[in-house]
C-alpha cells in the first residue's frame, strides 16, 4: 500500500516535528489539535526549523515553500479521517489516546492505517479498542524529530505483515532508520534510557552527587552528549515519570520503581524546560541547578 496523505493528531513538540519531516518528504499532511493557539505555534515552529535547515544548506528555499504548502491545520479531528496514515501524537495518557481513536473510527477510510507515537503504552491494548487492530502499529519517533534518525516500529499482536511492510517503507522514505521492537512496556529506547535517568535521580536523591556533578560525570566519563538530569528536563519530568510507572506496573519489578524525588518534582509542577524549572532553573540567561 502506498501512503500519500498523513494525519497527525497533536500539535505539540512531537506532533509538529512529525508534520515537519513528512511534509519535507513529500507527503500531504493534515495537522490537528484541540488548541487553535497550539496549531499556530506548531506552524511557526515548523517554519523556523525548516528555515534553519535552509540556512545550513540542507534544504532549498523551494523545498521549504513546497513543504509548508503541504501542511493543512484543523481543529476538527474528523478532518484527518480520510488520510492514508494517521499518527496519534497526543499526551502520554492512555485514556486520552483511546478517546482519540474511538472518535476517529466513524471517519476513517477502509484502508487507513492507525499508529501511535506512544513511548511506552501497549500497542496491542490501544489497537484492541479500534475496528482495525491488524492495521495498527506503534510508530515512535525520537525527540527532536527532524534531527533524530531512529524510529521504533512496534507490532501489536494483531498487526499484519502488509501494515508492517508499509510502515517500514514510510520510514525509509523519511530518510530515517527503523528499529523493530516487540510490544512490551517502553519498547527498546525507553526501556534502557528511563531507568538510567531514574537511577541518576536516585543518585541525586541519596546525596551521592549534585545535579552538576552527576551530569558532568556522564558527559565526560561516559561520553554522553547530554547529562541524564539535563536530558530528563529536555524530555519532561512528567513524561519520564509516566514511563517509569508503565515499566513498574507492566513488568512488576522493583528495579523500575520511580524515584520519590522525581515524583516530588512532578507534583511541584517543575517539569523541566517546558515549565522553566526542573533539575535546572531556566528562567535566567544560563540554566542553574535547583538542587
Amino acid at each position: 500500500m502506498e501512503i500519500r496523505s498523513v494525519g497527525v493528531v497533536g500539535a505539540g513538540q512531537m506532533g509538529s516535528g512529525i508534520a515537519h519531516v513528512f511534509a519535507l518528504a513529500g507527503y500531504d499532511v493534515v495537522l490537528t489539535d484541540i488548541s487553535a493557539d497550539g496549531l499556530v505555534r506548531a506552524i511557526t515552529t515548523i517554519d523556523k526549523n525548516i528555515e534553519r535547515q535552509v540556512s545550513r544548506g540542507k534544504v532549498s528555499a523551494d523545498d521549504k515553500a513546497a513543504a509548508m504548502a503541504r501542511i493543512q491545520t484543523t481543529l476538527k479531528l474528523a478532518d484527518v479521517g480520510p488520510c492514508d496514515l494517521i499518527i496519534e501524537a497526543a499526551t502520554e495518557r492512555e485514556t486520552v489516546k483511546q478517546a482519540i481513536f474511538e472518535d476517529l473510527l466513524p471517519h476513517l477510510k477502509p484502508h487507513t492505517i492507525l499508529t501511535s507515537n506512544t513511548s511506552s503504552i501497549s500497542i496491542t491494548r490501544l489497537a484492541s479498542r479500534t475496528d482495525r487492530p491488524e492495521k495498527f502499529m506503534g510508530f515512535h519517533f525520537m525527540n527532536p524529530v527532524p534531527v533524530m534518525q531512529l524510529v521504533e516500529l512496534i507490532r501489536g499482536i494483531a498487526t499484519d505483515q502488509e501494515t508492517w511492510d508499509t510502515m517500514h517503507e514510510v520510514v525509509r522514505k523519511l530518510g530515517k532508520t527503523a528499529a523493530s521492537a516487540e510490544d512490551f512496556p517502553a519498547f527498546i529506547v525507553n526501556r534502557i534510557l528511563m531507568p538510567m535517568i531514574n537511577e541518576a535521580v536516585y543518585t541525586l536523591y541519596e546525596g551521592v552527587g549534585s545535579v552538576k556533578s552527576i551530569d558532568e560525570s556522564l558527559k565526560l566519563g561516559a561520553n554522553h552528549p547530554m547529562g541524564p538530569l539535563e536530558l530528563a528536563d529536555f524530555i519532561g519530568l512528567d513524561t519520564c515519570l509516566a514511563i517509569m510507572n508503565v515499566l513498574h506496573d507492566g513488568l512488576a519489578d522493583t528495579k523500575y520503581r520511580p524515584c520519590p524525588l522525581l515524583t516530588k518534582y512532578v507534583e511541584a509542577g517543575w517539569l523541566g524546560r517546558k515549565t522553566q524549572r526542573g533539575f535546572y532553573d531556566y528562567r535566567g540567561e544560563t540554566p542553574v541547578p535547583t538542587r
